[in-house]
């Protein structure tokens, strides 16, 4: 998706329109048939990144798929309740929103980025990355079919194991949650409302994401061992955990979809540009799931990116070059550090069963709750409308 994003946004931006853009992808993805399940990937889609879907021409798309639209979200503690005086509501009408995001389809997101991408002149390579070398005052591109290319710049937004990042030769910060996430779709004996609900169990956090056709989608990390278990059980064994685990907020939980399970790691890159060289996403930096703003991040990395090259082409600057480059990573190291650090912190303070850290997770939660202002700069945070905005990606003025 980051990729994608970036690919049609500076295709679409009037800054950078002129560039010559090819999007190497060996595998793009089929946009879903109408009859198609949905995939149990789904992503909360912000404000910002809703505004890239809809200058990019791809939200049309996105939006068939069934985006679900969410006005609340209900954050509680294992050891509270969901209408407990110390559980967090987040509610669009406090900011006079329509909405905190929608829940969409990631397959979906990437198909309709990547047809609007071509539908604006990027050329698509449907071949995997071989190597990346400079030359001179441009870099060497091979491809897996053996063509080769000379660009001014390569965008690495090839994921958590980004092969463009190794061969720059930018090291990473690392380290393993201990967690794997178990996903799947659910059905809901009461209806969701439109409403997402996160509950912080002492193994790790729970949500549950409203989906467009009354269901919900499942997010739960937890141990490794328990997510073994929680895949491969009967369904009616899994009904009963899931329903236990979420405190019944929905009432009894079936499964509607498979289950799967993937690991859960943060890794942060030490450097977001080398030598013609830019890292966006996953590529730079992958957080926990437990807010849901990793795809949120990528597509702020995209816009920021279109947005400094914009600024150099206009300065009449190589694009490609370090010291431009260097502006990208200062900006979004600047919003993405945080960001980053932050998640990493809750998920530690929102780990473990011992009674001091769930006094200090109720606390902080009750805290957020009756801190006014707090809140809402959080959740303006969440929507991608408060902080440096990138201007490719900021709504215009109602």
């Amino acid at each position: 998706m980051a990729g994608a994003g970036v690919a049609t946004l500076a295709a679409a931006d009037s800054c950078t329109a002129g560039l010559r853009i090819a999007l190497l992808e060996p595998k793009p993805a089929a946009a879903p048939a109408a009859g198609d399940a949905l995939d149990l990937r789904v992503s909360a889609v912000s404000h910002a990144s809703r505004q890239l879907l809809v200058k990019t021409g791809a939200w049309p798309a996105v939006q068939a798929r069934g985006a679900a639209a969410y006005q609340r979200m209900v954050i509680w503690e294992e050891r509270d309740t969901p209408d407990g005086r110390d559980a967090l509501v987040f509610d669009a009408a406090e900011l006079g929103e329509s909405d905190l995001g929608c829940i969409a389809e990631n397959r979906a997101v990437q198909a309709a980025l990547t047809e609007s991408a071509v539908g604006h002149g990027v050329v698509l390579l449907r071949a995997g990355l071989a190597t990346v070398a400079p030359a001179g005052d441009a870099i060497r591109v091979a491809t897996t079919d053996g063509r080769e290319y000379r660009a001014g710049l390569v965008v690495g937004a090839d994921g958590a194991e980004s092969a463009v990042r190794q061969q720059a030769g930018i090291e990473v910060r690392a380290s393993d949650y201990g967690q794997r996430a178990v996903v799947t779709h659910l059905k809901c004996e009461r209806q969701h409302a439109d409403t997402a609900y996160q509950r912080f169990l002492d193994t790790g956090p729970l949500a549950l994401l409203p989906l467009a056709d009354g269901r919900v989608s499942l997010v739960w990390s937890t141990t490794p061992e328990m997510a073994e278990e929680l895949v491969h059980c009967e369904e009616s064994a899994f009904a009963d955990r899931v329903t236990a685990a979420s405190a019944a907020v929905l009432g009894r939980l079936e499964p509607a979809a498979p289950r799967a399970s993937f690991p859960l790691r943060l890794m942060h890159a030490r450097r977001y540009a080398a030598d013609r060289v830019v890292l966006v996403g996953d590529a730079a930096h992958t957080v926990h799931p437990l807010a849901g703003q990793g795809i949120n991040l990528a597509f702020l990395d995209a816009a920021a990116l279109v947005d400094v090259l914009g600024d150099a082409l206009e300065a009449g600057d190589d694009p490609g070059e370090l010291r431009v480059l260097r502006r990208y990573e200062r900006w979004r190291k600047a919003e993405a550090l945080p960001a980053i650090l932050l998640l990493d912190g809750l998920k530690r303070l929102f780990s473990g069963g011992d009674e001091l850290k769930s006094r200090l997770r109720r606390g902080g939660l009750g805290l957020v709750q009756s801190a006014r202002p707090v809140k809402r700069v959080l959740m303006q945070r969440a929507l991608g409308i408060a902080g440096e905005v990138p201007a490719s990606v900021r709504r215009p003025p109602t």
